[in-house]
């Protein structure tokens, strides 16, 4: 069997101390997503999602891109020989990676390295946190190749920016830098491009060894409150109350607040 080096995968995983780096790696393509880097992708997301050992996820890229969205080589080669793969393309791939990125039980940051674009945005604004490096910046693009939006941007942009403002970017797509993206709220903070790595670690260690239940919780309780009202939001904060007071972490946590000691937490 001949195994594929490491630095031709089209998406590369690495685990460290919890903390699961799925990392875009077609950096002469600009990240940008042919049928191959997405089922990679898809995969890889599957795999840490299902992991109890990973307690954090980090989606970064190689090179000076993010993402860029769509291979436009492959899609224009497509569209000529077959454009029913690409429209299937969002069922098939980017729906079940945005879901998975917005909902696995653990949290998930964006270390958006360089340009996102099209879907390569919207997989940033899935995760919890994006850390920008200050040359990197987003570009909602679909409808400058006259397409909808897709990858649950008419979902998350609105929530980050406003509807009002998410119609502005959607209709005439331009590139918002880091600085422009932090004042929108897009961006959780921006740091030197050469800083970015060592800041997405130092708070993905963090969360890492946090309360992993809890965090998943959390992000579940404002994804339902986001799209229900104050009653059934309410009685879904009671199941993740629940859900979390049975937990090792939350016994842990009141044990070492009784001892006036700072808290360890498992994950579990």
């Amino acid at each position: 069997m001949t195994v594929q080096p490491e630095q031709s995968l089209p998406v590369v995983v690495t685990t460290k101390q919890g903390v699961a780096t799925v990392t875009l790696n077609r950096p002469g393509a600009m990240n940008s997503l042919d049928v191959t880097t997405k089922e990679a992708l898809l995969a890889a997301l599957r795999a840490v999602a299902a992991d109890d050992a990973v307690r954090c996820v980090v989606l970064t890229g190689t090179g000076r891109a993010f993402c860029v969205g769509q291979d436009l080589k492959e899609h224009v080669r497509l569209l000529a020989e077959d454009p029913e793969q690409l429209w299937t393309t969002v069922s098939l791939h980017y729906n079940p990676v945005v879901e998975l990125l917005a909902t696995m039980d653990k949290p998930v940051v964006a270390a958006v390295n360089g340009v996102a674009a099209g879907a390569g945005a919207a997989f940033a604004f899935a995760a919890d946190l994006r850390y920008l490096a200050a040359s990197a910046g987003f570009n909602l693009a679909f409808t400058g190749i006259g397409l909808s939006c897709d990858s649950g941007t008419s979902w998350a942009l609105p929530r980050l920016v406003g509807p009002g403002r998410a119609k502005e970017l959607l209709f005439f797509p331009r590139t918002v830098d880091a600085r422009e993206a932090l004042d929108l709220g897009l961006a959780t903070e921006v740091v030197p491009d050469e800083e970015l790595a060592a800041r997405v670690g130092e708070v993905a260690a963090g969360l890492a060894a946090g309360p992993t239940r809890a965090y998943g919780a959390v992000r579940r309780a404002v994804a339902f409150s986001s799209s229900h009202g104050l009653t059934d939001s309410l009685d879904f904060e009671d199941q993740m109350m629940t859900r979390t007071g049975t937990s090792e972490d939350h016994r842990s946590a009141v044990d070492a607040f009784l001892a006036k000691e700072r808290p360890t937490f498992s994950g579990r």
